[in-house]
């Protein structure tokens, strides 16, 4: 059964692989998750204001977010992205932004849904009191939020932000129906040319699976380290 595979094809094509592929998918990764995080805690704010309006506005568009296949989202992006930039811009024909950067607007909104929530756990998971002590010494609103209450909902919940930062990183592999060089994308070419696609299949499915394993083992670690500091 195995007599058949060449894995010297995997080899050859390591640089590529690792040196555009995975910087790809890891650039890709850090941006998303990082603009998704600064979002979705606007909305997580959102949904706890006093404000019935935002907050409904906040909850529609996470549900909204949250109900789609991310694949549909990503081709809804790429191909409204443009018109969108027109529209704004008044620009007599749409605007053209890139796979990269229709990708990564999608992802930020996609993952800000799901982040939101997180944050949204870990900001009522903080006692009531510690925003009436901050309230007594005559913090405002804002600053209540930036020094008392979201550094610590960002402490307690940093093993499940980190935990959906590794589902993102899988999600990535998606960028791959836009023909962007993603890992994915670079082994499926290299597969496609040398007419090797299970081992190059193969070998993407172990480097994702390894790489998700040892980040995994050490989003634990943090956890039991962060429990015990608590």
């Amino acid at each position: 059964m195995f007599s058949n595979l060449d894995f010297e094809v995997i080899r050859r094509s390591l640089p590529y692989l690792f040196y555009e592929g995975m910087t790809f998918t890891v650039t890709l990764t850090a941006l998303a998750a990082f603009g998704g995080l600064i979002f979705g805690t606007a909305i997580a704010l959102m949904r706890l204001s006093g404000y019935k309006t935002l907050g409904r506005i906040a909850g529609v568009y996470v549900d909204f977010m949250r109900s789609l296949p991310l694949v549909l989202v990503i081709f809804w992006f790429y191909f409204l992205v443009p018109y969108i930039g027109q529209w704004v811009t008044g620009a007599s024909r749409p605007i053209s932004v890139g796979a990269f950067a229709s990708s990564l607007i999608t992802f930020i909104m996609f993952e800000a849904a799901y982040f939101s929530e997180i944050m949204r756990a870990g900001i009522q998971s903080i006692s009531r009191g510690q925003p009436a002590a901050a309230n007594a010494l005559g913090l405002t609103y804002a600053q209540t939020m930036r020094y008392v209450v979201l550094p610590q909902a960002f402490r307690n919940m940093l093993p499940v932000l980190l935990t959906q930062t590794i589902v993102l990183f899988q999600d990535t592999s998606l960028v791959y129906v836009l023909s962007i060089p993603d890992f994915l994308g670079a082994a499926s070419k290299v597969a496609q040319r040398d007419g090797r696609l299970v081992e190059m299949y193969l070998f993407a499915a172990v480097v994702y699976f390894t790489i998700s394993c040892i980040a995994s083992f050490g989003v634990r670690r943090l956890q039991s380290r962060i429990a015990i500091i608590r």
